[in-house]
């Protein structure tokens, strides 16, 4: 049996969880349009079964945000997560995007990783096939060990960029249990359903100043809170009458166990992103 961890890595919005979440058949990370969408370490388990229905191997995949130019105290905290994801694994993908150029962010994330990292040449399916070509012959100037077209949105190429990061793996028992896909706690995935649902609604310059947290969890009552950084952004948040909350509340419900009631509450916490004791406080 074959067993390790596989750190993912790029710029914002490569498409680095989507990629996760369909290698793993199952959604362990939130996903938007908008940067930096994922703020923490995720991790998401695959195991692989023989014909006999033996597990013959475990992949840990580590989810990360995507690293960047910072502007805030949140932004140097993503970046640091993201690259101290990349020692102590055994794999490390790089992503990039088919469809937009290489430009010097991907290549400043590309020399902060060990040189036989696999490079996944993401959104085969939004670019045309002289452009993943010629991506993929820019890619290799990053002199890294493999390099693999995918699309994580079609699944295309996914499978052979599994098999050959399975085949990287040691040998060795299984990290976690065979019925466990990630280890992110509940209350904590119920907070980012809450985001990922903002982040669908609210106005580009809102993103950034958006977080959330659960702060009650006396089942089947759920309570949430939902941080900004000025009063002007908590009216954006609740909308028109809250049509806002009761969209993004009806879109969450969807995704949890039936009977769950989830409460939203909206809270101006002053410039919460540049304040190193509202990020401990966040988990960030």
């Amino acid at each position: 049996m074959r067993s390790g961890f596989v750190t993912v890595v790029g710029r914002p919005n490569v498409g680095k969880s989507t990629l996760v979440n369909t290698i793993l058949g199952t959604k362990v990370a939130i996903v938007s349009d908008k940067p930096q969408t994922t703020r923490t370490e995720v991790r998401g388990v695959l195991n692989q079964r023989g014909p006999a229905g033996d597990l013959e191997a475990q992949v840990v995949f580590v989810d990360t945000p995507g690293i960047h130019r910072p502007r805030t105290e949140l932004g140097n905290r993503l970046n640091a997560t993201a690259t101290g994801a990349i020692g102590d694994v055994d794999v490390v993908c790089l992503v990039i995007d088919a469809s937009a150029p290489l430009g010097p962010g991907d290549r400043f994330v590309a020399q902060r990783v060990p040189r036989d990292a696999v490079v996944v040449v993401n959104k085969v399916d939004a670019a045309a096939p002289e452009e993943v070509l010629g991506q993929l012959a820019r890619a290799a100037t990053l002199d890294l060990s493999e390099y693999f077209p995918v699309s994580a949105r079609t699944g295309e190429g996914v499978d052979v960029l599994v098999e050959h990061l399975v085949s990287r793996l040691p040998e060795g028992p299984p990290y976690y249990p065979e019925d466990m896909v990630t280890d992110v706690p509940e209350a904590f995935w119920v907070a980012e359903l809450v985001r990922e649902q903002l982040l669908a609604v609210t106005r580009d310059e809102l993103p950034h100043s958006i977080a959330t947290r659960v702060t009650e969890w006396e089942w089947p009552r759920i309570r949430c809170e939902i941080l900004v950084e000025r009063e002007s952004q908590k009216g954006i948040v609740i909308g028109k009458k809250g049509s806002v909350l009761k969209q993004v509340g009806t879109e969450v419900r969807r995704q949890l166990p039936e009977g769950a009631y989830l409460e939203l509450f909206v809270k101006v916490d002053k410039d919460w992103q540049r304040r190193p004791k509202a990020l401990e406080r966040l988990g960030y």
